[in-house]
């Protein structure tokens, strides 16, 4: 008689997860930054927003420019119409009024500075979409690299969690042979307890952060690649900080809206001025009648008649209107000259602290290269010491938790000095899709 084996009720709970996880493996599919790019422009709701606003734009911009056009309107009015007299039954007669109206302008000084403005307010708005696409790549290389850290995360916490309980064993035996006491069981006890919780936390913040850049580009499987090892970072080019600011004064979106501003500023005064301006438009009109009845006073038959000419319009007193209109917009005017400074200023501020910020993370990776190592040659040396007993059983946890928290601290550093050369270049107004292709170069193929 053949015996069935069935797996043990925790068996089977260990191995759910193993299953599950290995039932996705072929729905996931590792991408690296450019293709997620694309699928987060297609998806963001945030930038799709920006894109159909700076279309609108396009037409506001037609709209304005109409001002400048001829215009052609047409009325048509059906009358009828009935009288009683009293020496007859009725008077009737009636009328059918088709006419046309053409009208161009001349002279318009505040249609020509509206249709001005429209031209710039049309670059302000390419601007504004300019600024949320290099928000929409920093965004979605933020969310790219917190998946990597949190991934490397869980995986040093595995680890370290293995090296713990590995140490564990270690002082139990020690203690059951009587070479080491009970302290030094507890402390491998509490450090394994507190490895386990943070390899939940990890896990958890995994979790989150695959959520966060599902919700950015509209897919639940995507599996970002890790970085090319040994990692080599670009060094950013040029080495002079004022190159930078330079260049930002001329291209960063905020200070192109705050100069586009200043200057419909500018030209709101000389549209508050064309108030004490006259107006003058060509105007033409084509008319027919036909009309018919019993009155005795209407002829039949069809009337046109046809006119050409020029129109002058002048105000010639405004009870003060215009007057306070141009004050009003010189002091706004003021105002915007001031924020348009203060853009230049704050960008010129965020270029220099991006700046010295990669500068600062460079170093930073260095430093923690150098510290991966010796934390290494420490760990390696304070075991060996236990083995020969000059060492004690925490001195081996606390080598081990200062190599693991090291290489976390370097992983995430590599990842931050890839973003924040992006930001950078986004604080200096130059971030383009393009800068995804180096930054996507050091991903694995």
């Amino acid at each position: 008689m053949t015996r069935k084996r069935t797996l043990a009720p925790k068996a089977r709970l260990l191995l759910s997860p193993l299953l599950l996880a290995l039932s996705l493996c072929g729905a996931v599919r590792a991408q690296g930054l450019t293709a997620l790019y694309e699928a987060a422009r297609a998806y963001d709701a945030t930038y799709l927003a920006a894109r159909a606003q700076a279309d609108a734009a396009e037409y506001r911009a037609a709209q304005a420019k109409s001002l400048g056009l001829p215009t052609l309107t047409g009325n048509v009015r059906g009358v009828a119409r009935q009288i009683d007299l009293p020496r007859s039954d009725f008077n009737s007669n009636n009328a059918l009024q088709t006419e046309l109206n053409g009208r161009y302008p001349l002279f318009n000084k505040a249609n020509q500075a509206s249709m001005e403005q429209a031209e710039r307010t049309l670059i302000a708005s390419k601007a504004e979409l300019e600024a949320a696409e290099q928000d929409l790549i920093i965004r979605l290389t933020q969310a790219y690299f917190d998946v990597l850290a949190a991934k490397d995360t869980v995986a040093l916490t595995k680890t370290s969690k293995t090296a713990i309980l590995e140490q564990l064993a270690s002082a139990k035996r020690n203690f059951e042979v009587g070479t080491a006491t009970i302290t030094d069981t507890r402390e491998a006890q509490s450090r394994a307890d507190l490895a386990t919780a943070q390899e939940i936390a990890a896990e958890n913040d995994l979790l989150n952060r695959r959520i966060a850049l599902a919700y950015l580009v509209g897919r639940r499987d995507v599996e970002p690649l890790p970085l090319v090892t040994p990692v080599v970072l670009p060094t950013i080019v040029p080495r002079n900080v004022e190159e930078w600011v330079t260049v930002a004064d001329t291209l960063h979106p905020q200070v192109t809206r705050a100069r586009i501003a200043y200057e419909v500023a500018q030209l709101e005064i000389d549209k508050a001025k064309a108030g004490e301006l006259p107006t003058v438009d060509a105007v033409a009109t084509i008319g027919a009648n036909r009309a018919g009845g019993s009155s005795n006073q209407i002829i039949p038959g069809t009337t046109r008649t046809g006119s050409v000419g020029v129109e002058l319009n002048w105000p010639l007193y405004t009870g003060g209107l215009v007057q306070n209109r141009i004050k009003e917009t010189v002091s706004l005017e003021q105002r915007s000259r001031e924020e348009f400074e203060n853009a230049r200023r704050t960008v010129a501020q965020n270029t220099r602290v991006a700046y010295w910020g990669v500068q600062s993370g460079e170093a930073l990776v260095k430093a923690l290269e150098a510290a991966e190592s010796s934390s290494r040659l420490s760990l390696e040396a304070t075991q060996l010491g236990y083995k020969v007993g000059v060492r004690v059983n925490i001195d081996v946890l606390n080598a081990q938790t200062q190599l693991f928290q090291t290489q976390r601290d370097l992983f995430k550093s590599r990842y931050d000095v890839l973003v924040n050369s992006l930001r950078l270049r986004q604080a200096s107004g130059q971030l383009t899709p393009n800068d995804l292709l180096a930054v996507n170069s050091l991903l694995a193929k």
